[in-house]
């Protein structure tokens, strides 16, 4: 079998279908060729609850091993919690999960010591074209012996300290009681939330803990509002305060009110904001940076900038987040997509920690959580419609045709088309690997949302 490491290697990992796509050669062929390209003469590897994450995982910490690198293996853990081993041990890291993905995907999270990315364009494809070096016309795999002295294999437990770190970062000791409904989705939540949460004042009621890579409840990607469906009916059957939904590799969170109803991840990543702003500032620090993408609400702007903070506008995607984040030692960075960055975490996201700052603010005042994060809910959005389009180009400049000539209207092209009004603004992006345009609209009122909305889908759709 040929292998394609163009449609394997992504923008910032590494994932796909096992075995169709790769399988432990392959496994062994990364963990060599990513000491090879990183350097250092150790490297830290977790894994996910998938079927095949055991084996990969312990078949790259071999290919590391044959290049001369001391491999720790951490064994199961979430990404996040492989982002802390990286930064407190000081070692670049490898994660193995598919996220979100389906059960028979697998994948690799590559990242340099201290939970610095390694994405495309800082080493990544590096890694891709050394491994393709060793593949013949069969696609098996050669890799040559390198003369270095094997390094050596040892298991090391993270898990309290991870959560003895999270811990460290959020002030909980004044909480009220609250109850909490999390769905782990089958995914590594199952295996962090019990730690991180012990000893809290906090009622949980937990779905879907058990360690499952097939899924056999739902999908363990809570962006798809689908997924959502079983802890929002569960918020609302035990009266939960709120409910919390993690993703296969549990470094995203997704907040649900006590109404059953979420909370967009803007308004999260505004409520974050306010509560890094005000922590730097207690430290000394004047005007504190967050970062946000060129797709999150308008609010979190706003709240930087009415709390004293610089924000700072972004490209979507973790490395430009971490990458900015890095160049003005913001102190926090969020995403529409539920990803949220910590100066604090080595600049790596890490839902969990999101969610204790959720909880810490949900628990400091008496009020339900809709009301909590009322203040954060300013506009009206869309969220993000994919359309399939053959020419994305020729379709992306009639809508700019159709836009840019209005009165008081801006465009950028930051990350795809960006046009804004007074009160609205949308986003179109083109997706990195499939014919699909991204639609992301907001305005200050829900009617001029849909105006907007089916104005720029009647184009794009024509």
């Amino acid at each position: 079998m040929v292998r394609d490491l163009k449609q394997l290697v992504k923008a910032y990992d590494v994932r796909g279908v096992v075995p169709d796509q790769w399988d432990e050669s392959l496994a062994h062929a990364f963990g060599a060729a990513f000491v090879e390209v990183v350097g250092g003469s150790a490297v830290v590897v977790g894994h996910d609850m998938r079927p095949s994450s055991p084996a990969l995982s312990r078949a790259f910490a071999e290919g590391a091993a044959s290049r001369g690198a001391d491999v720790v293996e951490i064994g199961l853990c979430s990404t996040d919690q492989l982002y802390y081993a990286s930064g407190s041990l000081d070692l670049p890291g490898a994660m193995f999960t598919a996220s979100h993905n389906p059960a028979r995907y697998n994948g690799i999270k590559l990242c340099r010591a201290g939970a610095a990315p390694v994405g495309q364009d800082t080493g990544l494809s590096d890694v891709r074209e050394l491994v393709e070096s060793w593949l013949d016309e069969d696609g098996a795999v050669h890799v040559p012996a390198s003369g270095a002295a094997v390094g050596a294999l040892s298991a090391r437990e993270t898990l309290g300290g991870y959560a003895e770190h999270l811990r460290k970062l959020v002030d909980l000791t004044a909480i009220r009681p609250l109850k909490v409904a999390v769905d782990a989705g089958n995914g590594m939540g199952g295996h962090t939330v019990p730690t991180v949460l012990d000893g809290l004042p906090l009622e949980v009621v937990p779905m879907y803990f058990e360690l499952d890579g097939t899924f056999p409840n739902h999908e363990a990607n809570p962006l798809d509002p689908a997924n959502l469906v079983d802890l929002q009916a569960k918020v609302r059957e035990v009266g939960a305060d709120l409910g919390l939904a993690f993703d296969g590799d549990a470094d995203r969170c997704f907040v649900i009110d006590e109404n059953g109803d979420p909370v967009s991840p803007s308004a999260i990543t505004a409520l974050v904001a306010e509560r890094e702003i005000a922590r730097a500032q207690a430290g000394g620090e004047a005007r504190p940076t967050v970062i946000h993408n060129l797709i999150t609400s308008w609010t979190v702007p706003e709240v930087v900038r009415d709390l004293g903070g610089v924000p700072v506008r972004t490209r979507v995607g973790h490395s430009f987040i971490k990458q900015e984040m890095a160049v003005t030692d913001a102190v926090f960075g969020g995403e529409h997509s539920a990803h949220y960055y910590f100066r604090d975490f080595w600049r790596a996201d890490t839902g969990m920690l999101a969610a204790l700052h959720v909880l810490a603010a949900l628990g400091g005042q008496d009020g339900p959580l809709s009301a909590l994060t009322a203040q954060y809910e300013r506009y009206a959005a869309s969220g993000e419609i994919n359309s399939t389009v053959a020419d994305q180009a020729a379709v992306t400049a009639e809508v700019r045709a159709a836009y840019a000539g209005l009165p008081g209207v801006t465009t950028d092209e930051l990350d795809g088309l960006t046009v804004a009004g007074p009160d609205w603004w949308f986003n179109l992006r083109a997706s990195n690997t499939e014919p699909l345009l991204r639609l992301n609209a907001e305005a200050k009122d829900p009617a001029k949302m849909a105006e907007l909305r089916d104005g720029v889908l009647a184009i794009v759709r024509g």
